[in-house]
């Protein structure tokens, strides 16, 4: 997905100078893999490991990020690793030797054990799994694809993704739906009681459909999907979930989840190449759901009716198998605990300052590596825009009512000193102000 504000705008990025992070190139993609090998052998705890600076030293070199700039907006766009960017050139460049043959009739296939290899990451058949280019195709074709009558109701809520809503007050402008939302004024409010608020809604609106975020993008808050699953499946609503910033950022398996319907983007939190996605439907809810583009009636039960967008590059695709072994030698466990100590690094410099406000929940299932803070006189806008400028730290500025602030999401290849030369720049802010 593309920059759009309160989710994906670049605001900032900060200098580091050399003493501070030696400006080494990335290692090879070959050199990368074996690196990663061995690291997958490394003894301890994930929480332990978390803690060990020359691993994740050497998970940063199989990236070839700028370490001129400090990216903390990896929740709007992540960086691929050396061997995933070595492995979409390889498969261009194959199909670019003899596109008619190479492309349909080599990779296309070879693109079966990548739909199987999601599909086993994600705990589901291969044929409930579509390639798409991001969460949002995911989305809309959900959101277009399910059938409303004029004056049918839609819920979700007024912190989901804007061009999510901008997609319902399409279909009410177009179609005379009803579109409701539901407000979630206190990023720190318990599961039992947003379930409950839900279920009022439910119950109050009485909605054909009803969109959830996995995690919030606003403030990286993780939601109780299963429960307003059942809850809504128990009404007779359908449920699509919005995974956008889940998939790859935490482990869990969509048993965990029990939903019919859900999209996620592959490159952000997968390190997948840019523009891939991917769509779960369960498998009973195929036939019903129409696709974005044509397909034959013959596909009428085929997941693959999803993909057909005509001619596209089938290597970002294929590409994706190497995203998938690097999260795996990572290790899911590994990474995310990694993502948390980062967050508390950050969060707990910062929250020692009694204008420093978070509006992200920190205990565990209730977030990972995003966090959301604001500090009470400063403009978030002018302080994101303050930090690109003057630092060079990228962040993304926040602009909703409840929770408006900055959102920070360092990532694996993210170091302790990136980290506390953000803590520095806003504590120049704290103790001095932005500059007139």
């Amino acid at each position: 997905m593309p920059p759009q504000i309160d989710r994906r705008r670049f605001l900032g990025s900060v200098l580091l100078p050399a003493a501070t992070v030696a400006a080494a190139p990335a290692l090879r993609p070959h050199r990368a893999r074996a690196a990663l090998e061995r690291l997958a052998d490394r003894a301890g705890s994930p929480r332990e490991v978390a803690r060990d600076e020359s691993f994740w030293h050497t998970v940063g070199e199989a990236f070839t990020v700028d370490r001129e700039h400090i990216n903390f907006n990896n929740g709007g766009v992540s960086p691929a690793p050396a061997v995933v960017q070595e492995s979409l050139a390889r498969h261009l460049a194959f199909a670019n030797r003899s596109p008619a043959h190479n492309m349909w009739r080599v990779q296309l296939p070879e693109r079966e054990a990548v739909r199987a290899d999601l599909a086993d990451t994600f705990g589901c058949d291969a044929e409930e799994i579509a390639i798409t280019r991001n969460a949002s195709e995911g989305l809309q074709i959900c959101q277009f694809g399910l059938d409303l009558e004029p004056g049918q109701a839609v819920l979700t809520t007024d912190q989901d993704y804007p061009r999510m809503i901008a997609t319902w007050k399409q279909r009410a402008r177009r179609e005379g739906i009803l579109l409701h939302q539901l407000r979630v004024p206190d990023p720190a409010l318990g599961d039992d009681e947003f379930v409950r608020r839900f279920v009022r809604a439910m119950d109050r609106y009485r909605p054909r459909l009803v969109l959830m975020c996995h995690v919030i993008n606003l403030t990286g808050r993780i939601l109780p999907v299963k429960a307003v699953v059942a809850a809504a499946r128990e009404r007779g609503i359908e449920l699509i979930v919005d995974g956008a910033h889940a998939f790859g950022h935490f482990p869990f398996r969509q048993a965990d989840l029990d939903c019919d319907y859900y999209a996620t983007s592959l490159h952000k939190w997968l390190f997948a190449p840019f523009g891939t996605g991917m769509l779960y439907v369960r498998r009973s809810k195929i036939a019903g759901l129409w696709p974005l583009m044509a397909a034959q009636v013959s596909q009428r039960d085929d997941i693959r009716k999803f993909e057909e967008i005509g001619t596209h590059p089938v290597g970002l695709s294929l590409a994706i198998g190497e995203a998938l072994e690097f999260h795996r030698l990572l290790d899911p466990e590994r990474k995310l605990a990694r993502l948390i100590h980062l967050r508390d690094r950050w969060v707990t410099r910062l929250t020692v300052h009694d204008r420093v406000r978070i509006h992200t929940p920190l205990e565990p299932a209730r977030s990972a590596g995003i966090a959301n803070f604001r500090i009470e006189g400063v403009e978030a806008g002018a302080l994101a825009s303050h930090l690109w400028r003057v630092h060079r730290i990228l962040v993304c500025g926040i602009g909703h009512r409840d929770c408006t602030g900055l959102r920070v999401s360092p990532s694996v290849y993210s170091t302790l000193e990136e980290v506390d030369r953000f803590c520095e720049a806003v504590e120049g802010v704290l103790t001095s102000g932005l500059p007139s």
